[in-house]
């Protein structure tokens, strides 16, 4: 099994550890691709014909490889399994191609609003109170950053891709908007959240509720931030709740939903890792059942749920070990919420650091130009990518 450097190696661990135990005649060999190196590599695997039996792949470019016919149509195998019909809806949406599936979820990502209690308190605000709304969102990062020194009261990483559709991207879906071009029928950046978004991260920046500093993260300290202290509110991922009291035993945080415009809306960036199988592999039998085992109930509670980790099945979700820790219940209720950008050209909209999404979102947060033309801009640079693929 190959699995990206960069995701969430601790869980894919603990699981092969787990299948590993209980099947000693058929163990999984696992090995780690560098995450910048992982799609190059298995492309030319396949074409060479030298794959693993399985592999995890971020779930956000399953379509582009379930399109080329590089991954093994699974659909007679695994289409009956009850246990499909509570899989994450994120990762089963990328991993289904023309009514064909490809895979099943490996580990969950999703976003959410964290914020710091202590912080809340502070500047006057309920602590058990979360903001559910954009407005309210702006009215509680002011009061925090008002306390002074070097706090503040919010985050936006200016030179993060990745880190923006996860964090700001919910923000518009929760508020009606769409963002990329599945298509080149696709008109991309559609309804008015888009503006009012990037009017809302400009009004934070010029307001000073952001540091400075923020502007140069590219993603290699986003999981610092909100650990440090020093943020009011920050949109990151379930991944943080252990990393967050390692960095900070005392500080005391809430997770709420990312808000939209309209009080009461939400939504939520599901990401993670799907489990596929590469066209060539020698193990296809194997690798099914390592996937129904990856979904049964007991590896659900009693691996992931056991070590704080999303289940990818949200009929497990109320399990004797989140309900000892309600951040994980929180955090969980994204995945009722949540959405994975579906399109075969996902890179180069939106995650390059040279593509049209990251550039529009530093015009709108860092200049004063006009934002019906950056978002024209944004919008003719996308559709014109998915109409090339």
């Amino acid at each position: 099994m190959w699995e990206r450097s960069g995701g969430n190696k601790p869980m894919v661990d603990m699981l092969v550890e787990a299948w590993n135990t209980k099947n000693p005649d058929c163990k999984v060999n696992l090995t780690y691709i560098p995450h910048t190196e992982m799609v190059g590599k298995i492309a030319q695997g396949i074409a060479s014909g030298e794959v693993p039996d399985l592999m995890g792949m971020d779930l956000i470019y399953a379509p582009q490889f379930e399109k080329a016919g590089q991954l093994v149509d699974l659909t007679s195998r695994i289409k009956d399994w009850p246990e499909l019909k509570t899989a994450s809806k994120g990762h089963m949406t990328v991993a289904t191609f023309e009514e064909r599936l490809y895979g099943v979820p490996l580990y969950a990502d999703v976003s959410a609003l964290f914020y710091n209690k202590d912080l809340f308190t502070r500047a006057g605000l309920d602590p058990n109170k979360p903001p559910t709304s954009l407005a309210e969102l702006r009215a509680a990062a002011d009061k925090i950053t008002a306390l002074g020194g070097d706090l503040k009261g919010y985050y936006l990483p200016g030179n993060c891709a990745g880190c923006n559709i996860f964090t700001v991207g919910p923000l518009m879906w929760a508020s009606g908007a769409e963002i990329e071009a599945a298509t080149k029928d696709d008109e991309p950046l559609t309804g008015d959240g888009v503006k009012q978004v990037l009017q809302f991260a400009r009004d934070m920046v010029k307001a000073g509720n952001v540091h400075d500093g923020d502007r140069a993260e590219n993603g290699e300290t986003f999981h610092l931030q909100f650990g440090s202290g020093k943020i009011g509110m920050m949109g990151t991922g379930n991944f943080q709740i252990n990393q967050i009291r390692e960095q900070n035993p005392s500080m005391k945080f809430g997770i709420g939903l990312l808000p939209g415009a309209t009080a009461g809306s939400s939504a939520s960036f599901i990401g993670g890792d799907l489990v596929v199988v590469p066209r060539g592999s020698e193990r296809v039998a194997d690798a099914v059942n390592f996937m129904k085992f990856l979904l049964s109930d007991e590896v659900q509670v009693e691996v992931y749920a056991k070590a704080l980790n999303l289940t990818t099945r949200t009929d497990m979700i109320d399990n004797k070990y989140f309900q000892a820790e309600p951040l994980v219940q929180d955090v969980a209720k994204a995945l009722e919420v949540g959405r994975t950008p579906y399109t075969l050209t996902f890179f180069e909209q939106i995650n390059s650091p040279q593509g049209p999404w990251l550039k529009m979102l530093q015009r709108a947060y860092y200049t004063d130009e006009p934002l019906d033309t950056i978002i024209a801009d944004a919008k003719k640079s996308m559709k014109d990518i998915a109409s090339q693929s």
